[in-house]
């Protein structure tokens, strides 16, 4: 595929982000919303929940299907629905909406990693508190690899386009500041 032909785009506000993927997915139903690991799944266990909420955007939605596993992605109900890593890894659509959280932040144009701000269920990082005692260098690049391809893969889900809401201001002029415009 010729590069011209894959739409990247940085977008400033969550609901213009689910916007744009619900007018995707009328064309095929083949276009998703996925995120880091920045919420927790209350709605597993109170389905009248939300999961990832943006009040001041009128934004409230729950996370994947919990009964649809992998078959998540295709599901058309699912549009309704935020994806994680595990419902889309290995799974392509044609458009892919990523809402990066305060887990991947830029400082000062340094991109750095805050795991304290992923959910503490998030198992591949469980027992990090511990790990860091005991080698913390080795940990602190455990966490840049493990946080990194998190968002790494979930942006190479969409095969015609990838839209990026970072949840941090600073981040997100960072990466706009990166692209050819």
């Amino acid at each position: 595929m010729d590069s011209d032909d894959f739409d990247f785009k940085i977008i400033d506000r969550p609901d213009k982000l689910r916007d744009i993927i619900f007018a995707k997915n009328l064309e095929n139903n083949k276009a998703r919303l996925i995120a880091g690991y920045c919420w927790k799944w209350v709605s597993k266990k109170n389905y009248n929940a939300y999961d990832i909420e943006f009040p001041e955007y009128d934004l409230r939605m729950k996370w994947n299907l919990a009964d649809d596993g992998t078959k998540w992605v295709i599901q058309p109900e699912s549009v309704n629905e935020i994806g994680c890593i595990h419902t889309c890894q290995g799974l392509d659509v044609d458009y892919i909406g990523v809402i990066v959280g305060d887990d991947l932040i830029v400082r000062n144009g340094e991109v750095l990693v805050d795991p304290s701000e992923r959910d503490s269920n998030d198992s591949t990082i469980r027992g990090y508190k511990s790990m860091m005692k005991d080698n913390p260098e080795n940990t602190k690049n455990l966490l840049r690899r493990i946080i990194k391809n998190t968002y790494r893969t979930l942006m190479t889900r969409g095969m015609k386009g990838c839209y990026v809401y970072f949840t941090d201001n600073e981040t997100s002029e960072y990466f706009k500041s990166k692209l050819f415009l």
